[in-house]
């Protein structure tokens, strides 16, 4: 993002730079978000450019509550995370959507179809179709940085959250934008407690005001720019609705095959119903092109009649997972896409694999020598740099499922009896997630080992920095209950190895729970902070 926020016309940026300088335009107060790729640079940009704080957070639940702070005393705020970091901000989110936001509250959260840095493909659209909240999904950059903006107008009008759903394409991807005049920031205002106390008397009541609500918000959706409907009297046979970036593959193949079928963008939700019938009763067959899950190809069954077919995920006309393309599109229109289209290579698989030097292999190193004198033990991993343990040539994790998870596993584990149980998790991931599961292990005093491998930086994402200095996670480890004796910082160095496997021997070979935190900084972050001064 250039330095001015205010300066030239158009702009080159990222979707997530767009999204960024949008929110800086719409007069934010303050933004806040947990780094997960595709969706870290959205704050990063906030940070790195703006005058507003722009907030790191423990995780995402704790981001999306801060925000809802900042929309209660009246003040505009954006949070953003990536599409699995929904699922922790579940509570908070689920729970906005009852009360009255009064500063517009945006949510930026970028899906990862392909699954290129995610456990999962799962499709925001669906939890901001649970929730009853609208959502706007940017076909392009330019549309990134236009619907931010119209989001905080939304959410203000309806006084309700509004999501906007990226993809990794539309995140990543850059290209011109055209800015627009900035606003000035809300004033302070004073919530009503009835709309934010949600005792069952008032929460029944917020319920109801947003279920009549829906009427006005699905007028807003009808009428949207965003979902713009072309029919075609000359060509009844097929009709074709497209949502985000995919508009631009099916506009570049039906203009290569010369074909002009009636089509439907959709780009704002919920599912504009009139829009969609207006094309049902044109068309005797409709196909579904959407990058996610099926989601509006399975709302059409319910708002068009039987006997128009419906194409598209669930037919199988369209790959239920993966990325979509201009070569799937083709094939969606029963067509080989021409040669030269797709070019047939073989490219060399580069699996990730920790960097030459990371301090984790130290550790990794003397936790295999431990290990290998057991017959059957257990290592439960977690999200973050360290999960590349698993991988040649270390080969060290059998789990990696979500955040925390590797703690919680490793209880359940050895309360089934294996012997013995190490869970494996990083500074930052543990300061996430980790914390309320060594809680249950120290209520059990669980026959299991903790390794924190601290870094100091949350790696992965870009080598942002921890939320709290190492020497806090040590405390925090012994003030849950981890016995001192058997909770241990040790600072790692290779040639330290011997001494760490030998402390790693004795804390695993003892009959309760222990913690050994192994710290040194990360190499990427250290390289990183020499160019710095160097620059």
């Amino acid at each position: 993002m250039p330095d001015d926020v205010v300066g030239a016309e158009v702009r080159m940026l990222l979707g997530d730079e767009a999204v960024a300088l949008a929110a800086l335009h719409s007069g934010i107060s303050a933004a806040y978000a947990y780094p997960g790729t595709p969706a870290t640079e959205i704050l990063e940009a906030l940070a790195f450019h703006g005058d507003k704080p722009a907030t790191w957070c423990a995780n995402e639940k704790t981001a999306y509550e801060q925000a809802l702070g900042m929309s209660m005393a009246g003040k505009r705020a954006l949070v953003s995370m990536k599409h699995v970091g929904l699922n922790v901000a579940a509570d908070p989110f689920m729970n906005s959507a009852v009360v009255h936001p009064i500063g517009g509250l945006v949510l930026a959260v970028a899906d990862d179809p392909g699954m290129h840095s995610s456990q999962n493909e799962q499709d925001s659209r669906f939890y901001a179709d649970f929730a009853r909240v609208p959502c706007l999904e940017p076909a392009d950059p330019q549309q990134a940085y236009d619907m931010t903006r119209e989001a905080f107008e939304v959410s203000e009008c309806f006084r309700i959250p509004v999501m906007l759903r990226l993809v990794t394409r539309i995140a990543h991807q850059r290209a011109g934008v055209r800015t627009s005049a900035p606003r000035e920031e809300n004033a302070l205002a004073e919530s009503d407690r009835a709309d934010w106390v949600l005792l069952p008397g008032f929460a029944r009541r917020n319920w109801r005001k947003r279920i009549e609500q829906r009427k006005e918000i699905a007028g807003w959706t009808e009428s949207s720019g965003h979902n713009a409907l072309t029919l075609n009297d000359s060509f009844r046979e097929l009709g074709v609705i497209t949502t985000g970036l995919v508009r631009s593959y099916f506009l570049e193949v039906s203009a290569a095959l010369g074909l002009t079928p009636s089509h439907l963008h959709i780009g704002a939700y919920p599912i504009p119903a009139l829009l969609v019938r207006q094309l049902a009763d044109h068309v005797s067959e409709i196909l579904v092109i959407e990058e996610g899950y099926p989601y509006v190809e399975r709302m059409l069954r319910g708002l068009i009649p039987p006997f128009v077919s419906i194409r598209g995920k669930e037919s199988g006309d369209i790959p239920a997972d993966g990325e979509l393309n201009q070569e799937i599109v083709w094939k969606a229109f029963g067509v080989e896409p021409p040669h030269g289209l797709a070019i047939p290579m073989h490219v060399a698989e580069r699996p990730p694999r920790l960097c030459d030097g990371c301090p984790h292999i130290d550790a990794y190193n003397a936790l295999t020598a431990v290990l290998g004198e057991y017959e059957s033990p257990l290592v439960t991993s977690d999200i973050g740099c360290y999960t590349l343990g698993a991988l040649p040539p270390i080969g060290v994790g059998q789990s990696c499922v979500c955040m925390g998870a590797s703690i919680g596993m490793a209880k359940g584990a050895a309360e089934a009896g294996v012997r013995p149980v190490v869970a494996v998790i990083g500074d930052s991931t543990f300061l996430h997630s980790g914390i309320t599961p060594l809680m249950d292990a120290v209520a059990g005093n669980t026959n299991m080992t903790l390794l924190i491998l601290d870094n100091d930086v949350v790696a992965m994402t870009g080598t942002q920095p921890t939320l709290l200095p190492s020497s806090r996670i040590a405390d925090i480890v012994r003030g849950i209950g981890v016995p001192p004796e058997h909770c241990h910082v040790f600072e790692s160095h290779p040639r330290r190895t011997a001494e760490l496997t030998e402390l790693l021997r004795k804390e695993i070979a003892h009959g309760g729970l222990s913690a050994v935190i192994v710290h040194r900084p990360c190499i990427e972050a250290a390289r990183q902070s020499r160019k710095a001064r160097a620059s």
